[in-house]
């Protein structure tokens, strides 16, 4: 199913610190860059898609989709990717995928929209715990978490607690939700 008011974001704007400062996702995976495998599995269920990225955007850029940078300096974290995406967004709702997780289904989308209802945020869980990188959230949250964000915030899951949100269960594919932090992981 295609979901043509959901845009989405592919945080890839960390500093790579567990990854020996790479960049995630551009590193090559099963002969791919890790953000491809999260490209091929969203585009076809998503109106738009835009990549965070706080170095190498020409190299994301090369994929096709526009590279929208945090506008808080410093590698603060993901929530500043969630907020470089709320200001792009062209759409009523934001999904959130990081750029690490080559398994990610498109149904990720579908259980996320399913939940959703008039929330503010709907988000995955995995059967153990929560995944806030994996969520669906509204546009209209952008002043909330700029205001998170402002008052020092910096934590993805203390940021949703202050949403009204759901919870999605996607228990019965907790692998989608496996990121890959590490050199060593590239090879499993």
């Amino acid at each position: 199913m295609i979901y043509p008011s959901v845009s989405a974001i592919i945080l890839a704007g960390g500093q790579g610190a567990r990854m020996g400062c790479r960049d995630k996702g551009l590193v090559e995976f099963d002969g791919r860059p890790l953000v491809a495998h999260v490209l091929a599995a969203i585009a076809p269920r998503v109106g738009r898609i835009a990549i965070n990225a706080n170095r190498n955007t020409d190299a994301y850029a090369r994929l096709g989709y526009p590279v929208v940078e945090d506008r808080i300096a410093g590698y603060p974290g993901p929530l500043a990717g969630i907020a470089a995406g709320l200001d792009w967004c062209p759409t009523t709702e934001l999904l959130v995928i990081p750029c690490d997780t080559p398994g990610i289904g498109g149904y990720c989308v579908e259980r996320l929209w399913g939940v959703l209802g008039e929330a503010d945020a709907a988000v995955a869980h995995d059967g153990r715990r929560l995944q806030p990188l994996h969520a669906l959230v509204r546009e209209r949250c952008r002043e909330n978490l700029d205001h998170f964000l402002e008052t020092g915030g910096r934590r993805v899951d203390q940021w949703i607690q202050t949403l009204d949100w759901r919870q999605a269960d996607c228990s019965d594919h907790p692998g989608m939700f496996i990121n890959i932090n590490s050199p060593d992981m590239l090879h499993d």
